[in-house]
């Protein structure tokens, strides 16, 4: 619990350290922004200054030099020059081939009322205005804390998946740890009831009862042997899917309701793939057992094996309620169910074992709500 909750407190903390941060970058980007606009105004009220100078000084001596050096300064600042009554005399710094357009000019002149107030320039009772737009680096700066806002998200980003995945790791390393450990608890007491058994059977206890229970105990030391598996990765050997199967599917059959209706086809009796053994039986009874839930203990279950040139299918349906369309791909993920009881994880582990651990295929090849479903599992065939 006391992980947890220091976990919720980082996360709270980096939450609120990133908003300062984006805060703060956001805000001083346009306190600077105002301050260089501030500076490009400054720059055309001078570029002004020096037009009136130019108007009326037409001789070129040592006076006009300085205007000129100001006017070839602000040759980075696009503009436009009109009269009083808004028609266009001239413009400057604008794309040469496009100025030639009168409607580009006019588009590019409401541009520019629209960013900057005009500077107006006053000589021999003629007055005139200069509409400017926004130079090039000021306008790149207005893109500057979105690509450092990008940033931010893409280092906090890599921090939570590293994070969770450190998370993720110990939680599996936990998760294994317990599993190996029930496995080792468990066969303790399947020691002693295999020699219970072997007592039963000197007894001449009726064997039909002392077979029943070593089945179970064969049973309990398959499940002990598949928790030992959990975290290693499984050794595959050639196997005949059929066998393994139909082993699974007779047990749960003979131990289920006897409202629900098994059957199995195959088309041969010996089908190989590449599998080990105790896994793929446990995938095979976590799908019975989910048609049997689904099915709510009364119905008919079909169990099919059918295979083609290079692959082997098994599929499994029910005359169950069916799974919605909008759910199909949500019920592989672990915690995921919709049964008041259970651990949602029995598809999810299933849906490993297939495609992590057997390079195969699960899905839902069909379903309708209220006339069953269909999962198809498919794996390499060894021809």
């Amino acid at each position: 619990m006391t992980f947890f909750k220091n976990t919720l407190w980082i996360k709270r903390i980096a939450f609120l350290v990133s908003f300062v941060i984006v805060s703060l970058i956001l805000w001083n980007t346009y306190v600077f922004f105002q301050k260089f606009k501030q500076e490009e105004r400054a720059k055309m009220e001078v570029y002004a200054a020096a037009m009136e100078e130019l108007a009326t000084n037409t001789d070129l001596n040592a006076s006009t030099k300085l205007p000129l050096k100001v006017l070839e300064n602000t040759h980075n600042i696009p503009m436009i020059l009109v009269d009083e009554k808004g028609g266009i005399i001239d413009s400057y710094h604008l794309d040469s081939i496009k100025v030639k357009k009168p409607a580009f000019l006019k588009k590019e002149l409401l541009k520019m009322q629209q960013e900057n107030n005009p500077v107006v320039i006053k000589y021999a009772g003629i007055t005139q205005y200069v509409y400017y737009s926004n130079s090039e680096l000021l306008n790149k700066l207005t893109y500057y804390p979105l690509a450092l806002v990008l940033i931010l998200v893409l280092f906090l980003t890599v921090i939570y998946m590293v994070f969770t995945s450190n998370k993720i790791a110990e939680q599996n390393k936990l998760w294994t740890g317990m599993a190996k450990e029930t496995a080792h608890q468990i066969g303790t007491p399947l020691s002693s009831l295999l020699g219970w058994i072997a007592i039963l059977k000197l007894e001449k206890v009726d064997d039909k009862y002392v077979d029943e229970i070593e089945k179970d105990v064969h049973r309990l030391n398959t499940i002990a042997d598949r928790f030992s598996k959990i975290g290693s990765v499984p050794e595959l050997k050639p196997q005949n899917i059929v066998t393994i199967s139909k082993t699974a599917f007779d047990y749960l059959a003979s131990r289920s309701s006897k409202q629900i209706t098994f059957h199995f086809a195959t088309s041969k009796d010996v089908i190989k793939a590449q599998c080990n053994k105790e896994l793929f039986g446990w995938v095979v009874e976590n799908l019975i057992k989910n048609a049997i839930d689904a099915m709510q203990g009364k119905g008919v279950i079909t169990f099919k094996i059918s295979e083609t040139d290079k692959k082997v299918k098994i599929q499994i349906a029910d005359t169950g309620k069916g799974i919605p369309k909008s759910l199909q791909k949500q019920i592989f993920k672990p915690g995921f169910t919709t049964k008041k009881r259970g651990w949602g994880l029995g598809l999810s582990l299933s849906k490993r074992i297939v495609e992590d651990y057997h390079k195969g295929k699960i899905y839902v090849k069909n379903s309708e709500i209220g006339k069953g479903t269909t999962f198809e599992i498919v794996l390499d065939k060894i021809t």
